[in-house]
C-alpha cells in the first residue's frame, strides 16, 4: 500500500468519528428535547400541585444524563490490601518505638538506682572509716592518759604519809565534810597503817593506808591501787562514806570494835 493509500484511510476513519459523534450528539440532543415535551404534557394533564405528581416516575431526562455520566466504581481489591499493609507497618513501626522507649526508661531508672546504691555503699563506708578512726583517736589518748598516769606514779614515792594526808584533807570537801573531820580521819589511819601505802596486816592480809580486806577491792578505784596513795584514799573515803557516814562515826565504830 502506497503512503497516498495510507492517507487516504486514515482521513476516510477520521470523516466516520466525526460523523458518529455528530450523531451522538444530535441524539442526546433529541431526547433531552422529548423529556422536555412530556414533562410539560404531564403538568398540563395532572395539575399542578396534586397527589399524584409526588408518585410520578422518574424524568425521563434524569435517565438520560445518567446514561451519559461516568459510574462510580469500587476501589480496586489491590489498593485495599495496601491500604492494609501500609497501616500494619505503621503499627509495626509505632510499637517498635514504644518498645525502644520503655527500653531506655527502664536503663535510665536502673542506672538511676545502681548510683543511688553506690552512693548509699559510699557514704556507709565513709561513716565506718569515720567511726574506726574516732576509735582508734579514743584508744590512742586513753593509752597516753594512762601513760602520764604511770609516769605520774612512779616519779611519786610509793610511802609519803605526810603527802598522803595532805591529799586527803583536800578531799574531804568532795564529801560534804568540813575540816572537823580531819583528826578523826587521822587517828583512824594511823591506827590501821600509820599512812603506810604498802602496809600488810601479815595475819589478815589486809593492805594500804586503809586496810583493805582483802587489797584488790581497791582495784575499783583504780589499777595502781598497790603503790598509788591517792588510789587508795579515794576508796577509802568512799568506804567511810556509804558505811559511817563520816570519819568521826567510823572512828568511833574502831575504838569500840578494833576494825571499821
Amino acid at each position: 500500500m502506497t503512503e497516498t493509500n495510507h492517507e487516504r484511510r486514515d482521513q476516510n476513519r477520521a470523516r466516520r468519528r466525526l460523523t458518529q459523534h455528530r450523531h451522538l450528539r444530535g441524539g442526546i440532543a433529541l431526547g433531552l428535547t422529548a423529556a422536555a415535551v412530556l414533562s410539560a404534557t404531564g403538568a398540563l394533564f395532572t395539575g399542578a400541585g396534586s397527589a399524584s405528581a409526588d408518585a410520578a416516575p422518574a424524568s425521563p431526562m434524569m435517565s438520560l444524563v445518567a446514561l451519559v455520566q461516568p459510574t462510580q466504581t469500587a476501589a480496586p481489591e489491590g489498593a485495599k490490601t495496601g491500604q492494609a499493609d501500609a497501616a500494619a507497618q505503621a503499627a509495626a513501626q509505632k510499637a517498635a518505638q514504644d518498645k525502644a522507649a520503655a527500653a531506655k526508661k527502664a536503663a535510665v531508672a536502673a542506672a538511676a538506682q545502681k548510683a543511688a546504691q553506690a552512693k548509699a555503699a559510699a557514704a556507709q563506708k565513709a561513716a565506718a572509716a569515720q567511726k574506726a578512726a574516732q576509735a582508734k583517736a579514743a584508744q590512742a589518748a586513753a593509752a597516753k592518759k594512762a601513760a602520764l598516769a604511770k609516769a605520774a606514779a612512779a616519779s611519786k614515792p610509793v610511802n609519803d604519809p605526810a603527802a598522803a594526808k595532805a591529799y586527803a584533807a583536800a578531799e574531804l570537801h568532795s564529801y560534804g565534810w568540813d575540816a572537823s573531820q580531819m583528826p578523826c580521819l587521822d587517828k583512824l589511819w594511823n591506827r590501821e597503817s600509820n599512812w603506810t601505802t604498802s602496809a600488810t596486816n601479815a595475819s589478815s592480809g589486809a593492805y594500804g593506808i586503809v586496810q583493805s580486806l582483802p587489797g584488790e577491792k581497791m582495784a575499783s578505784a583504780g589499777p595502781d591501787w598497790r603503790t598509788n596513795y591517792e588510789t587508795q584514799i579515794d576508796w577509802g573515803l568512799n568506804y567511810i562514806d556509804e558505811r559511817y557516814g563520816a570519819p568521826c562515826d567510823a572512828l568511833q565504830f574502831h575504838y569500840a570494835n578494833n576494825w571499821y
